[in-house]
């Protein structure tokens, strides 16, 4: 009878896990701001049974509904538009001229990124750019709002819950704060990760104790990392039909974006 207890306890843990726990209710989406704040007061059980702590707690009681989140989130027009129109407005020219010469000037810091991730140069400084602009926007919106907001809102709820838990979480680590502010979906820092990929995959890159997703160093170690993880090849193709395009995929899950990123690195590296 014991010889079986390894095999059963995963089964009985996933019975528990979904059997009701008495009166927690998971909080309920909406599509406007009338519901934000009794979403956020039963959001902050859920997020509390996940284990955020206070700090993490305050800033979601600190957190607004985001109409400026929900406008950019129901207008991504660029997605649509052909590639040589999407690599026009995104500035591929000015992207790969700039980051030609990044790779120069700092080129021990690529190659020790390539060493350690198997990421080519060209890739990291293509989303780099495409993302901020090389640090020059890493954008103006409150991430808790933003992020907590898109877990609110219906349309991608289940899809934005764990970046929202990820970013309380950040606040206890001190990551981040309340007052951070990033992209309109809640993206940090200098490659836009969203919140949950922030907390799994960031680097301490500069040694400082601390992930830092505005850190130049720490963004693209984490970057590295993140793509590594997702299954990066070292020494594989990027491009289109080669085994680490795939990978490309997994960062944006527009193929327009992909096919940009994938060409600009190409000739950064070239």
């Amino acid at each position: 009878m014991l010889s079986r207890l390894p095999a059963v306890l995963p089964v009985l843990a996933i019975i528990l896990a979904v059997l009701p726990t008495g009166p927690a209710r998971a909080a309920k989406c909406g599509n406007n701001a009338s519901g934000f704040d009794a979403w956020k007061a039963a959001f902050a059980s859920e997020a509390a049974r996940a284990g955020i702590g206070q700090r993490g707690l305050q800033a979601l009681a600190e957190a607004r509904y985001a109409k400026s989140t929900i406008a950019a989130d129901r207008n991504q027009k660029s997605f649509k538009y052909s590639l040589d129109k999407f690599m026009q407005i995104r500035g591929a020219p000015t992207i790969v001229a700039q980051g030609r010469k990044r790779k120069a000037r700092n080129a021990n810091f690529y190659m020790s990124l390539e060493r350690q991730y198997g990421v080519p140069a060209g890739v990291l400084l293509a989303i780099h750019g495409m993302e901020t602009g090389f640090g020059g926007f890493m954008g103006d919106s409150p991430v808790v709002s933003a992020i907590t907001t898109l877990a609110y809102d219906c349309r991608r709820s289940d899809f934005f819950v764990p970046h929202a838990i990820g970013a309380l979480a950040l606040i206890d680590r001190g990551s981040i704060t309340g007052g951070t502010k990033g992209a309109k979906h809640g993206e940090l820092g200098h490659t836009q990760f969203l919140p949950g990929n922030a907390l799994k995959y960031g680097i301490d890159a500069n040694g400082d104790g601390r992930v830092d997703f505005y850190s130049q160093a720490d963004a693209l170690a984490s970057t590295a990392n993140y793509l590594r993880k997702k299954g990066w090849q070292p020494g594989k193709g990027y491009q289109q039909g080669q085994p680490n395009f795939a990978v490309i995929k997994e960062w944006n899950a527009a193929s327009v974006y992909q096919k940009a990123i994938a060409i600009m690195a190409a000739q950064i590296d070239g």
